[in-house]
């Protein structure tokens, strides 16, 4: 099962934390949504802020349709985009998807972009500050108060709950794939291997390059990508007549990722990844159980098997003190890890898709 579901995959692709396609002339416009200064809950303040997003479908007149997206580390608004569209989970017939980007992660406002805070003078930040850029789009830009359902995968899937804490009667639904509720020492850990391996190569220079830190970036790629987001099932299976043939394919990996997610910009995503803890929302006094039992929304919880990076008991746990919480595993049977939500894998893509539209289909009919 695990082999042929393997060999149906593009072997050129990486998986869940490979930044999503490059957007196409056919594909719904990106929108910018400037606020001007944007003050963070540090105390501190990106100065000139402005939230990027697209939306997909018509948003009807009582403004009682829309889905917000939220992305991955690393990621973009087109993240989800296997899950969009006719027919799909988040069908653009019945919902009007706002599809964001993150803080930092290159087309909203973020270190590689800023002229006013460029490079490390950016300021550091928190998941709880994208949700708060985030709920400012959908409320001052759209003026929607309401959305059927907050969807996203890994770093989305933390966004989500986080929504869930923050706004716990804004949304109907939540719908977190490969989750945390609050980052482990594991998971830390890991970050902070893919940190050393772009602040230890030279070129990086303080953060001051001139030219990409290539060395870096490919360590970071192999440390997150390569590893983290697949599982030695998936290797074993790939590689099975040949385990050297790998390191072609790892070099082929890395060479199309090079360029295509600035090194900076993961270096601050990262730190906000990392110090994810919904116990730390005002009013929780540091209780993660307590902020997860806060929410009221229907919630969808989904893992992967054997993820290496958001390990896969963390939202099972999470999801025991959630109020009628679902749990499920991505495509029973198969050993994706992180990478079950990353949209490669047809099963995956189509378990995916049935589940979640069934699940809101659900919510729906209540």
């Amino acid at each position: 099962m695990i082999r042929r579901t393997l060999a149906l995959a593009a072997l050129g692709l990486a998986l869940l934390l490979r930044p999503a396609a490059a957007h196409a002339p056919s594909q719904p416009p990106h929108q910018m949504y400037r606020m001007g200064d944007f003050r963070l809950e540090s105390g501190e303040t990106i100065r000139d802020f402005g939230i990027s997003y697209v939306t997909h479908g018509t948003l009807n007149a009582a403004k009682s349709n829309a889905i917000l997206m939220v992305t991955a580390v690393g990621g973009n608004h087109h993240r989800i985009d296997f899950l969009i569209g006719p027919g799909k989970a988040l069908d653009t017939d019945r919902y009007f998807i706002v599809a964001t980007d993150a803080i930092g992660n290159g087309l909203t406002t973020s270190p590689s972009n800023s002229t006013a805070q460029p490079r490390m003078q950016f300021p550091r930040y928190a998941i709880r500050d994208m949700v708060e850029s985030q709920r400012r789009l959908l409320v001052d830009r759209l003026g929607i108060n309401h959305v059927v359902a907050v969807v996203g995968p890994s770093m989305g899937g933390m966004q989500v709950l986080q929504w869930g804490v923050s706004q716990p009667g804004f949304m109907d639904s939540l719908v977190a794939m490969v989750p945390l509720a609050r980052t482990p020492a594991w998971t830390v850990a890991v970050l902070e291997a893919s940190r050393k391996a772009i602040m230890l190569d030279p070129a990086w220079q303080g953060g001051n390059y001139t030219a990409p830190p290539l060395a870096g970036i490919r360590l970071w790629r192999d440390i997150l990508s390569f590893l983290a987001a697949r599982t030695p099932d998936m290797y074993g299976a790939q590689f099975a007549a040949d385990p050297m043939a790998v390191l072609p394919w790892l070099k082929a990996q890395e060479d199309a990722q090079l360029t295509i997610f600035d090194a900076n910009d993961w270096l601050y995503q990262t730190w906000a990844y990392e110090t994810h803890d919904l116990g730390a929302t005002p009013g929780m006094g540091g209780d993660v159980a307590k902020a997860l039992g806060t929410i009221r929304a229907r919630t969808l919880i989904l893992t992967g098997t054997k993820d290496l990076l958001n390990p896969e008991y963390e939202p099972a746990e999470a999801a025991k003190h959630i109020a009628g919480a679902r749990l499920a595993t991505i495509s029973p049977g198969t050993v994706t890890g992180h990478a079950a939500a990353g949209g490669v894998f047809p099963a995956d893509v189509e378990f995916l898709n049935r589940e979640i539209a069934r699940f809101l289909g659900d919510a729906a009919g209540r």
